[in-house]
């Protein structure tokens, strides 16, 4: 869990949200995420990469709060980590999660605790539907909406909360282009409004389109995080290059 009580012995610094700390994680007896130390910093996109099976998704849900290391800290800013009704972290799936209700009353739920006039709350929604190209689809079942389409309108949804953090788990590894672009034009623009993205992907060229840092995860371990530029030039490690490369097999390492 994230550890808000700990971070002025481990410095944490004003431009860091969240570190981690000597993080590892064993379930049933194996290893899957081995002596991870790394920061998160408020700003930009970081693109988390590496094999099935590296621990990627595994290194999401740690940072989510879903799961417990086994040892070590993550270490959460007082400025970020908040005791209030209003999320910090958002998250979207591979497979978005919706409501059975409308596309309009999908994004409508997450707003309902912030106490919003009836005018806010309208044009709150309407922003974010505009912004997922969903604007002509308010009174649409998001459940018979195109895949594109649910996952567009899960990121809304994700976004319409001004979250501090957005955590993608490979959210476009089944969009037609169309879909990926208007996803990809979205987290641009919700990071230059201040948002921290961490994306998952295997999509290389993706990568490159999107990221400010690249992770990259390999057995369980961070071998590199360092801006995308320097790692697409220089990866650093044979395992990186070789995934690059597209010389990686996939790993047995099942990602919980």
């Amino acid at each position: 869990m994230l550890d808000r009580n700990k971070q002025t012995n481990t410095g944490v610094k004003s431009s860091e949200v969240i570190r981690f700390h000597n993080v590892c994680l064993t379930i049933d007896n194996t290893q899957l995420i081995d002596n991870i130390n790394c920061v998160i910093h408020q700003k930009g996109k970081i693109v988390v990469m590496g094999p099935n099976g590296a621990g990627k998704s595994l290194f999401l849900r740690l940072l989510a709060g879903l799961l417990k290391p086994t040892s070590g800290n993550i270490i959460c800013a007082p400025n970020f980590c908040r005791q209030d009704t209003l999320p910090d972290i958002s998250m979207v799936f591979q497979k978005p999660v919706l409501l059975r209700r409308s596309t309009h009353a999908n994004v409508a739920y997450v707003l309902q605790r912030q106490n919003l006039s009836k005018t806010d709350l309208s044009s709150k929604i309407a922003d974010a539907l505009i912004d997922a190209r969903l604007d002509q689809k308010a009174l649409t079942q998001a459940r018979r909406l195109s895949g594109g389409e649910q996952q567009r309108l899960a990121l809304a949804r994700a976004l319409v909360v001004k979250p501090k953090i957005l955590l993608l788990d490979e959210v476009t590894a089944n969009l037609d282009p169309a879909s990926t672009h208007i996803v990809e034009t979205m987290l641009h623009e919700a990071a230059a409004e201040g948002t921290k993205i961490v994306f998952i992907t295997h999509d290389v060229r993706q990568a490159k389109r999107i990221a400010d840092e690249i992770l990259f995860i390999h057995q369980g371990r961070v071998i590199a995080h360092n801006p995308a530029r320097e790692f697409f030039r220089d990866p650093g490690s044979n395992e990186a290059q070789a995934y690059l490369d597209g010389r990686v097999p996939n790993q047995q390492m099942k990602e919980m």
